[in-house]
């Protein structure tokens, strides 16, 4: 199914005349230097096609013939490859091997293309080329680096390169149309027809974590894999028009470039729909981390994405067009399906919606109004940063979201887990939003009657005893505060994860406690107004509990949160006034 969908993507783009997807055999390539010859193959230049400063040099992009599977042996592109090849410099200590290359890149010009004048001028120039010759060129101590870069062929005078050139672009695909003649055939897996099969798939490069070279879906190499003396590809056959049709999509896909393509924490996650829709082109600000350079133009963005799915802008002409998403995640030489998930725009807009609306709850100003997922992923995370989230969890949230399944329960134990370590800041707006949607999804998919959903703000009359807490806790902290203006160290450092999870060893201290920081309070008035507070809490509670399961520990949380806001916004109002 992957691979049809695949397949069916790379069939849209190819009759769409706006698209320049390559056409079966070539591909498109980025090389920074390109040789520049005369017709007599003598070096007029090596030119240097990248843009940009420091590590943000990008080489030009190029139509080439496509590249051969790079192996342990030694097999050459045609008209273009890396300095190993052309020049034969060694770049792996291994001499003897640099001068096959070479050898390789030559005797494939002469067997398939030797006989067109134009590539007899670069033969001539592989033949005569001399080492004093090339190093006077500016750039030649970059192409002769370890980094062994891509080069290729270009006429003096002309716009295009060698390879691109009419006869030379003819030759290469009837050289095409014959290898499939000779090729072995089978029923392909894809298609259903008869057709030749390819041995070895093209590699999938732009999976971050994988190996550079690129990876493969589709790959066989041990004995134990192969069934009835059929080897490599042949084991799961795919005929050579539908291997190239996938894989050229999915490198589009995962390309520098692409639009399409969003990292969720191990996984690389690409989308497409079936035909050209505006959900494709919005999908990813649902879940990617905000530019840095204008993150209010993010917000804003989202808050239109969502008004259209609460308008139902997505659906009305596009709603019935199947929509795919794909997760990929490095194994070695190989790639792992982290997940898939196909269905209509139609349902995942209304999932999103559901997402965001899940996430809603009061914030204080500044904060964004909605969270992408990359948003709570990162605030789950050691240090709030990328590398350190979960892949699993990160996979489970994903798959939730666009399932519209429960939340997983590792992303609750997870945030609490974060809460209770970050003294500092404690339960952030992300981190009660994503408690409050986690608890009212799940108790969604299995009713508690005793459970009362949990709104945006301030709910005094909720019956948890795990909110009540926090409460409780909140209202403490608020008379330390008071009773201390500009404290450092409330409570809340020291109190709050023991607090949490085992409310006995705690409150009864800190009830002491409070009656030494109301007496130190200057305004009667305000000593009144915190006892009332202490009492409404107080009386919905029978004892202290000596622990708290974890979706309690999660009410606590974001009772303290509602109370903490709720002072806030109280202080906020008076000011107004």
């Amino acid at each position: 199914m992957i691979l049809q969908a695949l397949k069916s993507y790379y069939d849209r783009l190819a009759v769409d005349p706006d698209s320049d997807i390559p056409r079966m055999g070539w591909e498109y390539k980025e090389i920074p230097f390109i040789i520049v010859i005369n017709r007599d193959g003598s070096l007029v230049s090596i030119e240097d096609t990248r843009e940009g400063e420091g590590k943000k040099q990008r080489a030009k992009l190029f139509l080439v013939p496509q590249g051969v599977k790079k192996t342990v042996d030694i097999t050459a592109n045609l008209l273009w490859d890396t300095a190993s090849y052309i020049f034969g410099i060694d770049t792996k200590d291994n001499p003897e091997r640099a001068r096959k290359q070479r050898e390789a890149f030559r005797e494939r010009l002469m067997q398939q293309l030797g006989d067109l004048d134009v590539v007899k001028s670069v033969i001539s120039f592989l033949d005569n080329m001399t080492m004093d010759r090339l190093s006077q060129e500016p750039c030649w101590e970059e192409v002769a680096s370890k980094k062994n870069p891509v080069l290729s062929f270009r006429i003096n005078g002309d716009l295009e390169l060698v390879c691109q050139r009419p006869e030379v672009r003819e030759r290469i695909n009837s050289l095409l149309a014959a290898e499939s003649e000779t090729a072995m055939r089978g029923v392909c897996l894809v298609t259903g027809r008869d057709t030749t099969i390819k041995r070895l798939h093209s590699s999938i490069k732009g999976v971050v974590g994988a190996q550079t070279t690129g990876a493969n879906i589709v790959s066989f190499n041990l004995n134990a894999f192969t069934s009835y003396g059929k080897e490599q590809g042949y084991n799961a056959p795919v005929g050579s028009e539908a291997e190239f049709a996938y894989t050229t999509a999915l490198n589009l896909l995962l390309s520098k470039d692409s639009q399409q393509k969003l990292i969720i924490g191990d996984a690389t996650t690409v989308f497409w729909s079936e035909a050209p829709t505006k959900f494709e082109s919005d999908f990813a600000l649902f879940f990617d981390k905000p530019a840095k350079d204008d993150p209010a133009a993010y917000t804003e963005k989202i808050k239109a994405l969502y008004e259209s799915l609460n308008t139902g802008a997505y659906v009305e002409d596009d709603g019935d067009i199947k929509f795919y998403i794909l997760g990929l995640s490095p194994n070695a030489s190989r790639l792992s399906i982290r997940f898939w998930h196909m269905g209509t725009i139609t349902e995942f807009a209304t999932r999103i919606k559901q997402y965001f609306d899940d996430f809603r709850i009061v914030k204080p100003p500044g904060e964004p109004e909605f969270y992408s997922v990359w948003q709570v992923l990162v605030n789950i995370a050691v240090q709030n940063k990328t590398s350190n989230i979960p892949p699993n969890i990160a996979g489970d949230f994903m798959r939730s979201v666009l399932n519209g399944l429960p939340y997983p329960n590792t992303l609750l134990q997870a945030a609490i887990r974060r809460i209770k370590s970050d003294t500092q800041y404690r339960v952030r707006p992300v981190r009660a939003a994503l408690i409050k949607a986690y608890l009212n999804r799940y108790n969604r998919f299995y009713p508690n009657p005793t459970y009362k959903e949990v709104g945006l703000e301030l709910d005094i009359n909720n019956p948890s005893v795990g909110y009540q807490l926090g409460r409780l806790f909140a209202v403490l902290e608020k008379i330390q505060e008071e009773a201390n203006p500009g404290i450092n160290t409330t409570i809340r450092e020291r109190y709050y994860a023991a607090a949490c999870s085992a409310p006995v060893t705690v409150f009864a201290n800190l009830m002491r406690l409070k009656n030494h920081h109301l007496a130190k309070l200057e305004k009667e008035g305000r000593v009144v107004e915190f006892e009332k507070l202490l009492g409404e809490i107080i009386e919905k509670l029978d004892k202290f509990p000596a622990h708290l399961q974890l979706h309690e520990q999660g009410m606590f949380a974001i009772g303290y949160y509602h109370q903490r806001q709720a002072f806030f916004t109280k202080k906020q109002s008076a000011n107004e006034v």
